[in-house]
């Protein structure tokens, strides 16, 4: 069993279907974890074949015909990102403390804060040889991996059949099997379960002696939940710990200010989202842990203690000082940076077009879309290329794309077999059925765009992969889609791996030139942004349950802003003039949301 890593204060989290989908690869051996999403098993067999052959290794294909090929093609995928890790490690390990050498990057990168870094800057200055040879071989043992952690969108649960058209049972849909995928694979890593509860797939996972503690209460695999707010993390983890399957870790990620899908919350803002989990870990801990006790005793498992539950966050980080704060004024263990390393070409996979106009582009560029065939809010970038695509086949007539993944399709409201709303398909008949209505809707347009934004993801999400990598098959469709955070907005450069570390570290700051709001304000102004956004779209069929909640909602944000009132002076490492700017703009934020009504 390997030693978990906690070299750096940092994670890279998942960043779409393929952007992060090899980031292992480029940054564990350097201590750095970072998230890949099993979802798209197909993409994934491709990038099995291209690092299998680049590092030597004889590639056997899986099949789309082979009896559980989806899961056999993650597990595959998995134990071959575990080869090269570990290759790489050994190989860095084995290196001399020489400039330009993988062991003294791995060093250099380390935050001034670490006591690894405190006892490698001791050897530097050794003036004794025998000494010097000794600390260098005591650093040796000291390095660890980056977690090869997975990604899975619980509610990307498609039902499949056999080729035979006969529906397969449950332990064959998508998740069951992108979990079973990892669950037999060799890593000692964590999955991460991100977009709410499924509790068919929350029940499979009691099938694997993986989750469950060793006789000397380790997790060979560990749960991660990605959750937006207290109540419905514990919720989940209280579902789980009944099982005897321990969370090890929250996820806590803004609604609004991440990347991918966003997952708005009442007017729940990042700050006392926080500050609840804060306050209430111990009580959480304590009434997990009797259930989870409780549910091991059935299932003649022993635990001794009760087991790590960390908490962590990402979603709109910018600075060194706010990523400082975070981890102090809230005791979190650990943050994640995600957006901002897709302009780290030697990180992730974004194609060199893409990458061009991420590196130009401007706040306007980002916004948050209904362009997710799930019927959740996704942040979308205005200069991708499947979004000029799609803007291009609705000038063309023909809106909607092909559909050929089918890992979201949902709707069965034209056919027995459920397809996919930004599929070409469901677009056809669902204009064809508004023209049906006579007389023509006052709304027409509005619902025709409705109907005709939805953007296919499958394919987007993993295109830059392929492309970058020079995989994309003759006829492909070379559209790109890309989900970037608003945060991102900010960067306005392509980075290297040491400037974007040494930049979350505060050894550099790659904003100096640039005039950014803190996280909490962009947060607060997003929220604020959707609540005018949804008033205005409700305005002409305000039911009761809907004025309710967006009274709700606007009570949060003012709860919230009066708690970040309270929070600003306890900023300590920032200026006066910094903080007096942040009440500033809190108030200016609170006058105009009071003049909106319901």
């Amino acid at each position: 069993m390997s030693k978990e890593n906690t070299t750096h204060t940092f994670h890279i989290p998942v960043l779409g279907l393929g952007y992060s989908v090899d980031t292992p690869i480029k940054v564990s051996h350097f201590g750095i974890s970072s998230v890949a999403s099993i979802v798209d098993d197909e993409m994934i067999e491709r990038m099995r074949k291209f690092h299998n052959l680049r590092n030597g290794e004889t590639y056997i294909p899986i099949l789309s015909n082979e009896h559980d090929f989806r899961s056999r093609r993650i597990t595959a995928y998995l134990d071959l990102m575990e080869r090269i890790v570990n290759k790489q490690f050994e190989n860095l390990r084995q290196q001399p403390f020489e400039e330009g050498t993988d062991i003294t990057r791995y060093f250099d990168l380390l935050p001034n804060t670490s006591s690894l870094k405190m006892r490698y800057e001791k050897m530097l200055s050794s003036t004794d040889t025998e000494e010097k040879k000794w600390m260098q071989n005591a650093l040796r043992n000291c390095l660890t991996k980056g977690a090869i952690d997975v990604n899975i969108m619980s509610k990307v649960d498609k039902l499949n059949k056999d080729a035979f058209g006969e529906i397969l049972t449950d332990d064959y849909s998508d998740a069951s099997a992108a979990l079973r995928g990892f669950a037999n694979s060799t890593l000692t890593s964590s999955l991460i379960l991100s977009a709410g509860m499924n509790p068919r797939l929350y029940n499979y996972l009691e099938n694997f002696s993986d989750f469950y503690p060793d006789e000397h209460d380790h997790f060979r695999k560990k749960i991660i939940l990605k959750v937006s707010d207290f109540r419905s993390a514990f919720i989940q983890a209280k579902f789980l710990a009944k099982k005897g399957i321990w969370v090890s870790e929250f996820r806590i990620e803004s609604g609004l200010n991440c990347g991918g899908h966003a997952f708005a919350t009442e007017g729940y803002l990042l700050g006392p989202i926080l500050e609840e989990f804060k306050d209430r870990k111990q009580e959480m801990l304590t009434e997990l842990f009797g259930l989870y006790k409780t549910a091991l005793e059935v299932k003649d498992y022993q635990i001794n203690k009760i087991p790590e539950l960390k908490i962590t966050v990402q979603g709109g980080i910018g600075t060194a000082e706010e990523d400082h704060f975070l981890l102090e004024h809230y005791q979190v263990n650990a943050t994640g940076w995600g957006s901002p390393f897709l302009l780290v070409p030697e990180v992730t996979n974004v194609d060199e077009t893409t990458l061009k106009d991420l590196a130009e582009a401007k706040s306007d560029d980002y916004y948050i879309s209904n362009s997710s065939p799930l019927g959740v809010l996704f942040n979308n970038f205005k200069k991708s290329s499947a979004e000029i695509q799609r803007l291009e086949r609705i000038a063309a007539g023909r809106p909607g794309s092909p559909c050929k993944k089918k890992y979201l399709v949902s709707n069965t409201e034209f056919t027995s077999e459920p397809i996919c709303t930004a599929s070409r398909q469901y677009q056809h008949l669902k204009i064809k059925q508004l023209h049906a209505i006579e007389p023509k809707p006052a709304d027409y347009e509005e619902q025709f765009n409705a109907i005709t934004e939805k953007l296919c993801l499958c394919d987007g999400l993993s295109t830059s992969t392929l492309l970058k990598n020079h995989l994309l098959k003759p006829r492909e469709n070379s559209a790109v889609s890309i989900c970037p955070g608003p945060n991102l907005a900010w960067f306005s450069k392509v980075y290297s791996l040491d400037e974007m570390v040494n930049h979350i570290y505060g050894k550099v700051n790659l904003l100096s030139k640039v005039s950014r709001p803190n996280m909490f304000i962009n947060e607060l102004n997003l929220y604020v942004d959707y609540y005018k956004k949804d008033l205005e779209a409700s305005a002409e069929k305000l039911n009761e349950k809907k004025k309710k909640y967006l009274i709700k909602f606007k009570e949060q944000l003012l709860a919230g802003i009066d708690y970040y009132k309270e929070l600003v002076p306890k900023i300590t490492n920032q200026t006066l003039a910094y903080k007096a700017e942040m009440i500033g703009q809190l108030r200016g934020i609170e006058m105009e949301l009071r003049e909106i009504g319901v």
